[in-house]
C-alpha cells in the first residue's frame, strides 16, 4: 500500500492560495494556478515509483512461550529489506489483543542497520488465557518523505498467558525462611502438634501439662510427651470467578490477585505437608480437583487454576459452597476468595458460612477497596464530590457490617492491600496452623 503523508497533503494544500491569486489577478491564464499542485503530484508519483516497493520490506514477530499475568515482557521485532538501499527507518505496530496492551506506545520506531533491524517492544499481559497476535504492519517513506509505504504482514505469534507464580520465586523461600528464622515452623513441626511423638525426660520450661504420670512414676523421673504437628491437613482454596472478581485492582482483576496469593500459601502449604485443593465457582461450581500433596504437586495445582476463567455471571454462594461442604468428608480448612458490593448477596454468604464453620475452618480472604476510601478521605470540592463520599461511606460501612458478622460467627478474616495479600494469607496459615487450629 502506497499513501500520501501529512507533508504531501500540506504542501498541495499550500498551492491553493496560489491557484487563487492567479485566477484573480490573471484569469486569462488561470490553468497557471494548477502548477503547484501539479508539480506536488508528480513528485508524490515519483516518490511512491522510486526506491524500495512495499514488497520489499519483511518484518516478524517472536513472543515467548508463556507469561505470568501482570508481567512486562519483550516481544522481538526483526525487520529485513531486500534491495539495493533501505530506508533508514521504520514504524512497525502489531494488532490488538485483549489479553495483551503496548507498555509504552503500539507504534515502534526501529532503526535499519544495513538492511536489517532488531528492536524490543514492551507489552503486559493483563489477563489470561492464550495471546495470539496475528497481524503486523511495515511503513516507511520514500525518498522525498511525500509517500508511506505500507505492508501488512500476517503473523502466527501465540503466547500462554499463566497464573503469576512471580511471589513463589521471588518470595516464597523468603517467607518460608523468615518464619522459620523467628521458630514458627520448627514450633509448628515439634511441641505444637497433635499427635504424639516421643516419650523424653521432663526439663524446665516444657509444658507441665505434656507430664506423663503414669511414666513418671514407673521411671521414678518425671517424663512428659513431645507432640508434633499433625500433617495431611486438608487446605481447600475456594476462588470466586464471578463478576465482581474480574474487576480490575490496579490494572489486574481481582481473580488473578486472589489466584497469585493462593499459589503462594499453597506451595507454603504443600512444603509443610499439607493436602490442597481448588474449588472456582461463579453462578455454579466450575473447577472441583481432588487433594494434591507433596512440593512435587504444585505444578498440577499452576495447571488447574490456569483455567479459571473471566465470567460475568452473579456469584451463587448457597451452590457453591454447600456443593464444596458435601464433597469434604473430613474437616478441613478452606480459605475463601471473594469480593461483595451489596448486602443481599453478602447476605446469601453469610448464610453459607455459617453452615461451613459448623464442621469446618474458614477463612474469608477480601482485598481492601482503597478506591472507595480515597473517595472518603478526599477534600470535597464541589457537590458530587459530597454525594461520591457518602455513597463510598455507606459502601464501606455496609462492608464493615458483613465482615464483623463474619467475625462473630467464627471466620477468620484477611483484608489486605492488593499487593500485600499473598504475604498476609500465609502469615494468616502459619498462624492458625501454629495455634493448632487446622
Amino acid at each position: 500500500m502506497i499513501y500520501p503523508t501529512r507533508m504531501a497533503i500540506l504542501l498541495a494544500a499550500a498551492g491553493a492560495p496560489f491557484a487563487l491569486l492567479v485566477a484573480v489577478f490573471l484569469p486569462g491564464s488561470w490553468y497557471a494556478g494548477l502548477a503547484w499542485p501539479g508539480a506536488v503530484l508528480l513528485l508524490t508519483a515519483l516518490d511512491a515509483l522510486l526506491g524500495l516497493r512495499p514488497g520489499q520490506g519483511n518484518a516478524t514477530l517472536e513472543l515467548p512461550k508463556s507469561a505470568s499475568v501482570g508481567a512486562t515482557i519483550d516481544a522481538t521485532i526483526r525487520v529485513m529489506f531486500t534491495g539495493s538501499s533501505a530506508p533508514g527507518r521504520v514504524e512497525v505496530a502489531v494488532g490488538n489483543d485483549p489479553l495483551l496492551v503496548p507498555a509504552v506506545d503500539d507504534r515502534l520506531l526501529l532503526a535499519i542497520v544495513g538492511k536489517a533491524g532488531l528492536a524490543p517492544l514492551p507489552l503486559t499481559a493483563i489477563r489470561r488465557g492464550t495471546a495470539r497476535l496475528d497481524t503486523l504492519w511495515l511503513r516507511w517513506k520514500g525518498g522525498f518523505r511525500l509517500v508511506w509505504k505500507q505492508r501488512r504482514i500476517a503473523q502466527t505469534a501465540a503466547m500462554r498467558i499463566l497464573p503469576d507464580v512471580r511471589p513463589v520465586r521471588e518470595r516464597g523461600a523468603q517467607i518460608f525462611q523468615r518464619h522459620a528464622l523467628q521458630g514458627l515452623i520448627a514450633q509448628i513441626d515439634r511441641g505444637d502438634g497433635a499427635e504424639f511423638e516421643s516419650l523424653v525426660e521432663f526439663h524446665s520450661g516444657m509444658d507441665r501439662r505434656a507430664i506423663d504420670w503414669k511414666q513418671s512414676a514407673r521411671h521414678q523421673k518425671l517424663h512428659a510427651k513431645e507432640f508434633r504437628t499433625e500433617r495431611n491437613n486438608q487446605i481447600v482454596f475456594a476462588v470466586d470467578a464471578g463478576r465482581q472478581m474480574s474487576e480490575p485492582v490496579a490494572g489486574l482483576p481481582r481473580v488473578d490477585r486472589a489466584v497469585a496469593a493462593m499459589l503462594l500459601t499453597a506451595w507454603v502449604a504443600l512444603k509443610l505437608g499439607d493436602r490442597v485443593a481448588l474449588h472456582a465457582f461463579d453462578s455454579r461450581p466450575r473447577i472441583a480437583s481432588g487433594l494434591i500433596s507433596g512440593a512435587g504437586g504444585f505444578s498440577e495445582l499452576q495447571r488447574l487454576a490456569a483455567g479459571i476463567d473471566y465470567s460475568e455471571d452473579e456469584t451463587n454462594y448457597t451452590f457453591a459452597l454447600t456443593t464444596l461442604a458435601q464433597r469434604l468428608t473430613r474437616r478441613s480448612m478452606i480459605v475463601l476468595f471473594t469480593e461483595f458490593t451489596d448486602l443481599t448477596s453478602a447476605e446469601f454468604m453469610v448464610r453459607a458460612a455459617a453452615r461451613l464453620v459448623e464442621k469446618h475452618l474458614l477463612m474469608v480472604v477480601v482485598l481492601r477497596d482503597e478506591e472507595l476510601e480515597a473517595l472518603t478521605g478526599a477534600r470535597p470540592r464541589t457537590p458530587a464530590d459530597v454525594t461520591r463520599a457518602v455513597t463510598a461511606a455507606a459502601l464501606l460501612r455496609d462492608r464493615l457490617l458483613v465482615l464483623t458478622r463474619l467475625r462473630h460467627l467464627g471466620v477468620h478474616i484477611v483484608e489486605s492491600e492488593y499487593d500485600r495479600v499473598g504475604d498476609r494469607l500465609v502469615s494468616g496459615y502459619i498462624d492458625l496452623k501454629r495455634r493448632n487450629l487446622l
